[in-house]
């Protein structure tokens, strides 16, 4: 048989793309402000279409993960963008909560996750297991990454436009930008194994593939994923209402500690994936939620603060969003990891249940305790703290597969 091409780069950065315009959801705090002046919503429910969107982009990714690993990327990755498209549309057409939390909520959570589910699968097909961090990490930077052209294009928007013409605006570009990308995706053929470096040693594969019956009967299971709901939970939480934090101190330029963020979340994405790759998934855990936990409790001065210098709020909020975004990229890792590739779309939509359910609770709860206490953060942080240095104990049960030598044989093809 001839030699496969390797299209892994090139299916890796369009995965990128893909998630890039999908990162739109981390832009909520900047429209959250504009719909609370421009349709008189509540306090209590400004969160709400974000938190739904979270969990339905969440639990979208069981059914758009089968999807994926039964007819393929580009075919799941073209309805997530139609989705989206139709979700932004109808948000465009109305300042109803309700139609907005359908719009938002569900039509752009459903789209997100179809989207987000088809970006990973095939690009981990064209690596070795040594490369799993990494490539993880790359894939999923863009969706972390997005709001660095997305929180100033959205204030342009917002600025010349009323909230329901800038998500017109957004919604024809992401059908346009993610169905387009989606025609790059593709998987190798059955047999292809990828070619490992010289002496790698990395985090043993699944001898074969875990369907999800079986993973949900795994212990180890539930373990990862209440350590991933505190994870990713506690990141939202200040994710989500960053951009109104910042305006205490640094007005009509909060926009920039929102773009910072991103930076840094991309940035904890790759910079993760790859130290996972050379120190092993559970230790490079470990360290992300104790770190994050530290932030926490730094975050309490620093936003309490009045006439604080703008400097320290956007290094607080890249490092907050670095350590959140690591989550992103070893999360799959441990899904390839322990259960394999071949219903990894499915697994990991079971295992990123816990990200969704994590974004509804916990911003629901920040945004209560910010209510009740007249726009104080200080409750939140502390909530946040504690459950991440709960969540960096329980990472000493998880039980990670044994290292092994990979072998370094040309790939069979």
């Amino acid at each position: 048989m001839s030699a496969v091409k390797n299209h892994g780069w090139s299916v890796t950065f369009s995965g990128m793309g893909i998630n890039l315009a999908l990162g739109i959801l981390y832009t909520w705090s900047m429209f959250k402000g504009a719909i609370e002046k421009e349709f008189g919503w509540k306090p209590e429910q400004l969160n709400d279409p974000y938190a739904l969107c979270c969990l339905v982009f969440a639990f979208a990714m069981i059914l758009a993960g089968k999807c994926q690993d039964r007819f393929g990327p580009r075919l799941t990755a073209s309805i997530g963008g139609l989705l989206v498209g139709a979700g932004f549309l109808l948000c465009s057409i109305t300042n109803s909560y309700g139609i907005w939390l359908l719009g938002f909520g569900v039509l752009a959570g459903l789209g997100i996750g179809f989207g987000y589910s088809s970006a990973t699968p095939p690009a981990l097909k064209w690596f070795p297991p040594a490369k799993t961090g990494l490539i993880a990490g790359l894939v999923v930077a863009g969706f972390g990454l997005a709001p660095v052209y997305l929180a100033p294009t959205s204030q342009y928007l917002l600025g010349h436009y009323p909230v329901q013409k800038s998500m017109l605006i957004l919604g024809l570009a992401f059908v346009a930008i993610v169905c387009g990308m989606a025609q790059l995706l593709r998987n190798p053929p059955a047999d292809y194994i990828a070619a490992a470096p010289a002496s790698a040693t990395v985090a043993k594969p699944a001898a074969a593939s875990v369907p999800p019956g079986v993973v949900l009967r795994t212990p180890g299971f539930y373990l990862l994923w209440a350590i991933y709901f505190i994870g990713a939970g506690a990141g939202l939480m200040v994710i989500g209402s960053i951009s109104g934090m910042a305006k205490q101190s640094m007005g009509a330029a909060a926009f920039v500690a929102v773009a910072v963020m991103a930076i840094g979340n991309a940035a904890g994405r790759i910079g993760a994936g790859l130290l996972s790759d050379k120190i092993g998934r559970r230790g490079t855990l470990m360290i992300v939620l104790l770190l994050q936990a530290v932030l926490m409790f730094v975050a309490i001065p620093v936003t309490g603060t009045k006439g604080l210098a703008p400097i320290i709020i956007v290094l607080l909020a890249s490092l907050i969003g670095f350590n959140y975004g690591a989550n992103l990229s070893l999360f799959p890792s441990f899904t390839k990891d322990l259960w394999g590739l071949k219903t990894f779309g499915m697994n990991y939509g079971l295992l990123f249940s816990a990200w969704g359910v994590g974004g509804l609770v916990l911003p629901r709860l920040q945004q209560t305790l910010t209510a009740k206490s007249h726009g104080d953060y200080t409750s939140s942080f502390v909530t946040a703290g504690l459950l991440l240095i709960v969540g960096a104990a329980l990472t000493l049960a998880i039980r990670p597969p044994a290292p092994t030598a990979v072998p370094t044989a040309a790939p069979r093809v």
